[in-house]
């Protein structure tokens, strides 16, 4: 990395590697507290709200929790969740990693177009966003496969053959992540470990949404406090409200295709059947993946287009509330990385 030819660099100043790491540290830490949350919004969005035996009010956030809870106990609401936080990791470090290096290089292409001591230009949001999609989209490709796992344990059987929640017990080996993932190539050959991938570059939008706004309102506040001659970083407060705006707004333009993915990585849509004949052939079907857009339709066929919007107020519950504690623990994280950094680079000058 450039960065690295720089030993003299300030230590306020991340690189490439300390963006990652404090970023993935902190969407571990945001999403581990509002973990059950995540697991029923899951279920909630792969189930469809018109199949036989389900009714829209038994999808609610707390319903679900509530019969995860009495079918199987705490450990339910935590399935999946070693799956979960590798992927959340693998995915927030390399969206962090790649999002500061490429504005890095973008804003470093620029300055070098301007006079000598001139400042970084303000990215303008169309830039944000753009980066942000270029950074969504790399890590899409690298981290889908634990996605894909992470989300077929969430939902677990049950949903995947046919019931929101099956009263039968199962094995804790048969959800296992080794066993899941050669379910998974069983059924879909290698390529079915990156299902979901479509959609999932859509939707690389969503952050690049969620951190161009933030960005923008974030520069914009800094710049009113300035005028106002109060100087000084965004409280706590003001830093957590923002990440929720941002985050609420990213959620409720992308959802349908949200829903999307979670259903095609679940391959709940095969299970969307009223008969049991159809229900027990559902593995024969699996050869072919639907587009998202074909799901979409199907969709809105069978359930209107509300049905896009299935599970939409759970999703932002937990999206807000692991984006925004995201965003405030991230500074810390940051402050972390610099000393660890730091320390590691001590030992290695030592050594």
């Amino acid at each position: 990395m450039s960065t690295q030819s720089k030993p003299a660099q300030s230590p306020q100043q991340l690189t490439a590697f300390g963006a990652a790491l404090s970023g993935a540290l902190g969407a571990c830490f945001s999403n581990a507290v509002v973990y059950p949350l995540d697991v029923a919004k899951t279920r909630i969005q792969a189930t469809s709200s018109n199949a036989k035996g389900k009714r829209k009010d038994n999808l609610t956030m707390l319903s679900v929790l509530l019969q995860i809870y009495k079918q199987e106990g705490i450990p339910g609401w935590y399935r999946g969740f070693a799956a979960t936080m590798l992927n959340t990791f693998s995915m927030q470090y390399a969206y962090f990693f790649f999002y500061s290096m490429v504005r890095t290089s973008y804003i470093k292409r620029l300055t070098s177009k301007l006079p000598p001591g001139s400042k970084a230009p303000t990215l303008s949001t169309a830039a944000e966003l753009t980066l942000g999609a270029i950074a969504g989209g790399l890590s899409q490709i690298f981290t889908i496969p634990v996605s894909v796992i992470a989300t077929r344990q969430q939902v677990g059987r049950s949903i995947r053959e046919g019931s929101l929640l099956n009263s039968e017990k199962k094995k804790e080996d048969e959800d296992s992540f080794v066993n899941v993932a050669r379910d998974i190539i069983r059924e879909d050959g290698v390529t079915g470990l990156w299902l979901g991938i479509k959609p999932g570059m859509v939707l690389t939008i969503n952050p690049a949404i969620t951190y161009g706004v933030y960005e923008r309102v974030k520069t914009l506040l800094l710049l009113a406090n300035s005028k106002a001659g109060s100087i000084g970083k965004l409280t706590p407060g003001i830093t957590f409200l923002l990440g929720a705006l941002s985050k609420t707004l990213a959620t409720v333009v992308t959802y349908p295709y949200i829903m999307a993915k979670v259903r095609i990585q679940a391959r709940s849509s095969d299970a969307e059947t009223t008969n049991e004949e159809d229900i027990l052939s559902s593995t024969a079907r699996r050869t072919k993946s639907p587009s998202a857009l074909s799901l979409l339709l199907r969709v809105m066929r069978n359930e209107g287009i509300s049905g896009w919007y299935q599970g939409m107020s759970a999703q932002i519950i937990k999206a807000v509330l692991s984006q925004a504690l995201l965003f405030v623990s991230k500074e810390q994280f940051e402050h972390w990385a610099i000393r660890i950094m730091l320390l590691f680079s001590g030992l290695t000058s030592k050594s």
